[in-house]
């Protein structure tokens, strides 16, 4: 199948989210230590879309995940298990030729020096991508299509698709795009920067870290990178412990607010600042896709960019406080309440292990 003509039209859908993109089976190790001493390994998934799609869906929304996994038994442990969450995975192709990609890492946050990733991934059947392979049709169903730069990174094909993704085209769903600058999946010199730039600039709704705006492209700064990603319509810069900065152009501005917490209106966009949430962090894994899906969830439910933003935080906290990727939101009522909080209420929220049981609000966020 080769890719859409220019004039195609989407139908209507019931579908919210379609995520598209590689999804791994990880080993995750039994005890801390270098992988040349770990004695054995638990099976999990990774994969940032469809992480965003299973936080979806356990979100109470219509989410789908695309994607090309191996006719193996890897491959149907992954699509059962991200079935398992809600979301449909009917669209997802096997390839007979290619093996569904698996990677080891160790027990210690990503951001350390002992830190280890063993992927094994080269010539999987997620890196065979293509226009001419992919089913535009369910890619196309959803109010928003997500997509990340990692799936650029994994081959030329996978590049290929992306761009025509991307395009402009009557009827193109809301393209949401994740940065998600990976240095080690590119394939030498600086095309990650450069194709990076050029797929956020393409995008609707675009999610970058200040930490990798500054290490891809050398921008330093949330108002710096708005002026060097000026198309789309939404800008959301991650700012580490220092919250998200949003950059939303053709909405009104919020209500003034002396605080970090309000929007300014600076002619063709409106700002809005959001500081983070203070986290007892249990393990610094997926909370970027967690933030995504709680931004994009708000989104689809209309709501203002301050909440919107909210909900990514509490979303992100959510996996903070778990070991691994994934885990059950908060409840969309309990969600509401506490992004509802004034601008001091919410600087004072500290959030724990087992705060997103609604039963156990109370004990759980606490202000010091």
């Amino acid at each position: 199948m080769s890719g859409p003509a220019a004039g195609t039209a989407v139908a209507a859908t019931t579908t919210d989210v379609v995520c598209l993109g590689e999804s791994m089976v990880t080993f995750l190790p039994s005890q801390p230590g270098r992988l040349a001493d770990v004695p054995s390994f638990g099976r999990g998934i990774g994969g940032a879309e469809s992480n965003v799609a299973c936080a979806l869906a356990a979100a109470g929304h219509r989410a789908a995940w695309v994607g090309r996994v191996g006719a193996d038994g890897f491959g149907d442990h992954l699509v059962e298990t991200i079935a398992s969450y809600g979301v449909d995975t009917s669209a997802v192709r096997r390839d007979p030729g290619r093996p569904t990609g698996i990677y080891f890492r160790t027990a210690t946050d990503r951001g350390t020096d002992t830190h280890e990733v063993a992927y094994y991934r080269a010539g999987s059947a997620a890196s065979a991508m293509s226009p001419a392979n992919m089913p535009y049709e369910e890619l196309f169903a959803g109010r928003i299509l997500h997509l990340s730069g990692i799936t650029a990174a994994l081959s030329d094909d996978c590049l290929a698709l992306l761009r025509e993704l991307t395009a402009a085209r009557p009827g193109r769903p809301l393209v949401s795009f994740d940065v998600n600058h990976r240095p080690h999946l590119w394939r030498g010199g600086d095309a990650d920067a450069s194709v990076l730039l050029e797929l956020a600039r393409r995008a609707d709704l675009v999610f970058v870290g200040e930490d990798e705006a500054e290490e891809a492209w050398g921008i330093v700064g949330a108002e710096a990178i708005r002026a060097a990603v000026p198309e789309p319509s939404v800008l959301v810069v991650k700012r580490g412990s220092a919250g998200a900065t949003v950059f939303a152009s053709g909405l009104r501005p919020g209500p003034r607010s002396s605080n970090a917490g309000g929007a300014e209106d600076t002619g063709t966009d409106t700002v809005t600042h959001v500081p983070a949430l203070r986290v007892d962090v249990v393990a610094a894994v997926g909370a970027g896709d967690a933030f995504a899906a709680g931004f994009l969830s708000a989104t689809l439910r209309g709501l203002p960019v301050r909440d919107r933003a909210r909900h990514g935080h509490l979303m992100a906290a959510a996996v903070l406080t778990v070991p691994g990727d994934l885990t059950e939101p908060p409840a969309r009522d309990h969600a509401d309440r506490l992004v509802a909080l004034d601008d001091d209420a919410w600087g004072t929220l500290r959030l724990g292990p087992g705060w997103t049981a609604a039963d156990r609000a109370s004990e759980e966020v606490r202000t010091p």
